[in-house]
């Protein structure tokens, strides 16, 4: 797989990870119960149900959520633009600071999303929104583009676009979640010799595996690395997903890795039911 990104000077001075998000209806997103807990604590096994989890959360179910779950006033921070950039114009949908962000955290879709799908605040149990006021109200930033594709091209473009803010925010490290079919971006970003300094872990959210990330700068560098997947996914099937999760722990005693499984759940739940100051704080904590 090439290495397709270059960040060039801004990547001299390490990133910050000296601070944690503040709680934002921690209460309200947290896990449901844990029915397993294995490697102690770094594979959970979590109740996820339907009823409760989703016409319980939802007013209309997988439409709109209840509103105690949201707080939409972020939408004040929230634009929608175009960067300029090596790879053309990128379009995506801003939150935050601009400019001297202390974390950058990107959303990379799936096949047949959009930019708009990283910031519905209604869908997805309210999660999207929830990052983006975690992000807005702790100095960050919050990043939802849109790409070409989910191969050379399409990293390009999100590599690019990485770069345009990073240079603005030379001490934010990089969160990057990748939705479904968006994990090949992320695993393509992992082999980034220039990015890889400044990521601060990857999020794979109900996606598949990529035994190349072995081999991957990122891997080196031992970004932490986040799989959240439902255990009834047809898409991806969890075994595979968990098969890598061991081969990873196997290949590098103590590397910062995390498996959650939603039993019961299928290939989206992971975008609704991560708990995602939970995993960004653990990932913060993991990279000092």
């Amino acid at each position: 797989m090439p290495v397709l990104f270059c960040l060039g000077m801004i990547l001299l001075a390490p990133p910050a990870l000296s601070f944690e998000l503040a709680p934002f209806k921690d209460r309200l997103f947290a896990y449901p119960p844990v029915l397993e807990a294995r490697d102690g604590g770094d594979f959970l096994v979590i109740d996820y149900r339907e009823e409760r989890d989703i016409n319980g959360r939802d007013a209309v179910p997988e439409r709109r959520v209840h509103g105690r779950y949201v707080a939409t006033e972020i939408r004040r921070m929230q634009r929608d633009l175009v960067a300029r950039t090596s790879a053309g114009g990128v379009p995506h949908f801003a939150v935050g600071a601009l400019e001297n962000a202390r974390i950058i955290t990107v959303y990379l879709h799936g096949q047949g999303g959009s930019r708009h799908q990283g910031v519905n605040d209604l869908t997805f149990g309210g999660n999207f929104n929830r990052i983006k006021n975690l992000m807005g109200r702790n100095g960050g930033l919050y990043l939802s583009p849109d790409f070409s594709d989910f191969g050379e091209t399409g990293a390009e473009e999100v590599s690019a676009l990485l770069a345009h803010y990073a240079a603005r925010s030379p001490g934010a490290p990089i969160f990057i979640a990748c939705g479904s079919m968006g994990g090949a971006l992320c695993w393509r970003l992992a082999q980034s010799e220039g990015l890889a300094p400044r990521l601060g872990g990857l999020l794979l959210l109900g996606s598949f595996w990529d035994a190349d990330f072995l081999m991957s700068p990122a891997f080196r560098r031992r970004v932490p690395l986040f799989f959240g997947h439902g255990g009834r996914d047809s898409v991806f099937p969890v075994e595979k997903q968990e098969a890598f999760y061991r081969k990873i722990r196997q290949a590098a005693p103590g590397y910062p890795v995390r498996f959650v499984r939603f039993e019961g759940g299928s290939h989206g739940t992971p975008i609704r039911m991560t708990d995602w100051r939970e995993t960004l704080n653990w990932m913060l904590s993991a990279g000092r």
